[in-house]
């Protein structure tokens, strides 16, 4: 399966790099076709132009600025999701992407006033994150907030048959190393069965 990883964490020593590193690895020796995109490495550019958003509706006219994008996109048959989520959402430089690059025409057609998905050749989407706050706290008082972009959004515009799976770990500030390493195993184990 060809898999576009997006991570995005600004530090290379941090535990989430390490859990980019090991998604991509472990796919990659599961036989996957990974195109990896560390968008911190990359200096990618999250800001979206004065141009871009002027034309942002315009199918067709809206990828001239991220024509690779679009096309690194459209070549996924899943999306394997690796950030930190801080304030309860993901980090600007991947959101960036998301806003750029997700876009009418290519992330969905709108007709009749009715959004119909674009991204009917994404199978599977993979969430690898981390939390600083407990389980109870981020999935009953917070109820799941940051979830909603991916799980509920961007899925609806992927394959009906769309799988997602999300790997969190919670209270990563104070997680010891026992628990770090073992859901590094547990994101292992899942990206080999991916």
């Amino acid at each position: 399966m060809r898999v576009l990883v997006l991570h995005a964490h600004p530090v290379a020593e941090s535990f989430n790099a390490a859990l980019h590193r090991a998604a991509v690895e472990t796919l990659r020796r599961a036989g996957h076709e990974v195109d990896d995109r560390d968008l911190y490495a990359e200096s990618y550019d999250p800001v979206m132009s004065r141009d871009e958003r002027i034309v942002h509706n315009r199918a067709g006219e809206n990828t001239t600025a991220i024509a690779r994008d679009v096309e690194r996109l459209k070549a996924a048959e899943a999306l394997v999701f690796v950030y930190p989520t801080w304030w309860l959402g993901m980090p600007a430089m991947l959101k960036g992407f998301i806003d750029r690059v997700f876009v009418p025409g290519v992330a969905f057609h709108l007709t009749g006033g009715l959004i119909a998905p674009g991204l009917t050749n994404i199978r599977k989407i993979a969430v690898i994150t981390t939390y600083g706050g407990p389980w109870w706290y981020i999935n009953l008082w917070l109820l799941r907030a940051d979830r909603y972009l991916i799980a509920r959004n961007i899925r609806r515009l992927c394959s009906p048959d769309c799988g997602i799976e999300w790997h969190a770990l919670y209270k990563l500030d104070t997680a010891p190393e026992p628990a770090r390493r073992a859901f590094l195993a547990r994101v292992e184990a899942a990206m080999a069965k991916f």
